[in-house]
């Protein structure tokens, strides 16, 4: 096989596992990519690459924005999420603005807080 089938393959087989998804895990996967680009704007910005730290915020907030065009408004919780995402974005172009960590920090907090909130809501909802 040559370097670019392997590739193909390992494409493939990424397509197919997020195709497999439960609802669950596809949001707690989102969950960790923006935490993982949030996690990187932190060091990226402790090394003074700017640019490199607008990227990886802007990843995080159209994640962010991803998930909240994904909620389904006939539950109220989805309001508040709403608006928990809202202030998200706005933090994280704050701080990008500033180059803050700290505003940071706060983000990815809340983010791990839900993640965590999602995985146990998933877990609860699939034992009945």
């Amino acid at each position: 096989m040559t370097p670019n089938s392997y590739q193909n393959a390992y494409q493939k087989y990424q397509q197919q596992s997020v195709n497999t998804m439960t609802p669950g895990e596809m949001l707690t996967r989102l969950y960790d990519e923006v935490i993982k680009q949030l996690s990187a704007t932190k060091q990226f910005n402790d090394a003074k690459d700017y640019e490199s730290a607008n990227q990886a915020s802007q990843k995080a907030q159209r994640i962010i924005q991803h998930l909240n065009s994904t909620l389904n408004f006939q539950y109220e919780i989805s309001n508040n999420l709403s608006s928990l995402y809202d202030y998200f974005i706005y933090r994280l172009v704050q701080a990008n603005l500033h180059k803050d960590n700290q505003m940071v920090d706060e983000i990815l907090e809340m983010v791990s807080d839900l993640r965590e909130t999602f995985i146990q809501a998933d877990k609860a909802a699939r034992c009945g």
